[in-house]
């Protein structure tokens, strides 16, 4: 229509230089992000406050627990309560990355939380996880050699070993998720900013991305089968050669004793390892969907909290040095 207009009065047709469309035109750059926890129920924050806060409380305190019974008690200075000391103070740290923010939300009712706070939670949670996978592993590899190979022991779990396993499950984690977290961080996040999830998650944050991120999960999906399988395959290769030993002792007593050693270990790696690889192994369906914060509740919250509580309540060991210790602070003076 223009190009006939402009030959009727004469004058020559430029046409216009095509326009670029800008698709993020109407989208709102997001600065902070909503976590949507467990539903907008507001006569239900209070509960779930008084919930969480003892959830945390006893966390904090027997991890705590554990951790001085184990550096004070000289009984304890073994390979493995070394390695329990660890997985407790993981505890510590793992359970303080997510449960004070869920307080202050329950108490405030204010649940944003800043691009670089989420971010950060993200990187503290995966770093923690990946490093309690290794760990677990290492205390079912201690297992393995004190029931299967008693003689080569203490040859093979010597105070160097020890360190070196510990401080390699804390570096693993340390490094496992900085790629995948630093390159979310370089991802623009449009539109909708609410996380439906109690805390910062991979999946839940990735699904609010306007840029591609299908590299990005391919490459968070091998790490978390590298740092999540082959320590799980270990575990469970420990405790086949652990049970299969066991049952070969003629004593009734001494197949209990060797039992009630290695249970508890075997209680938690089942539940941990269980709920972590149905939320990020799993293919995402509509069941899935629905029960993936249930899922992350029980190996974010649940198991740090039953730690102390099933290592103190099933370990002789244990219960002893927390009976002298009780005995040494809170004896009558004097007596």
């Amino acid at each position: 229509m223009a190009k006939h207009l402009h030959y009727l009065l004469g004058t020559a047709y430029t046409p216009a230089p095509p326009q670029k469309v800008n698709f993020l035109i109407n989208q709102t750059v997001i600065t902070e992000f909503i976590l949507l926890g467990f539903g907008d129920h507001p006569e239900l924050q209070i509960l779930f406050f008084l919930l969480f806060l003892v959830i945390y409380i006893i966390t904090i305190i027997g991890n705590l627990l554990i951790v001085v019974l184990v550096m004070t008690d000289r009984q304890l200075h073994i390979p493995m309560y070394f390695f329990l000391g660890n997985l407790s103070c993981l505890e510590i740290c793992y359970t303080s990355t997510i449960l004070p923010r869920m307080l202050v939300s329950f108490l405030t009712g204010n649940k944003a939380i800043s691009l670089p706070g989420c971010f950060i939670q993200l990187y503290l949670f995966g770093f923690l996880v990946t490093a309690e996978t290794c760990l677990l592993s290492v205390m079912s590899y201690d297992r393995y050699l004190a029931i299967c190979k008693p003689f080569q022991y203490q040859f093979r779990m010597n105070n160097k070993v020890c360190i070196t396993l510990a401080a390699g499950s804390w570096i693993s984690g340390c490094f496992s998720v900085s790629v995948v977290v630093v390159w979310l961080s370089q991802l623009t996040y449009c539109g909708i900013n609410e996380i439906d999830h109690f805390f910062c998650d991979f999946v839940p944050l990735s699904k609010l991305a306007c840029s591609d991120i299908s590299l990005v999960m391919e490459v968070a999906f091998v790490l978390c089968s590298v740092f999540t399988f082959p320590p799980f395959l270990l575990t469970i290769t420990s405790y086949i050669c652990i049970i299969s030993v066991i049952l070969r002792i003629p004593s009734i007593t001494g197949r209990q004793k060797a039992f009630s050693t290695c249970s508890s270990h075997l209680l938690v790696v089942t539940i941990f390892y269980g709920t972590l690889m149905i939320v990020y192994l799993l293919p995402e369906g509509p069941l899935l969907m629905g029960s993936s914060k249930v899922f992350s509740f029980f190996y974010t919250v649940m198991t740090p909290m039953i730690n102390p509580l099933i290592y103190s309540l099933r370990n002789k060991e244990v219960k002893e040095a927390l009976k002298k210790w009780t005995q040494k602070f809170w004896s009558p003076v004097g007596f």
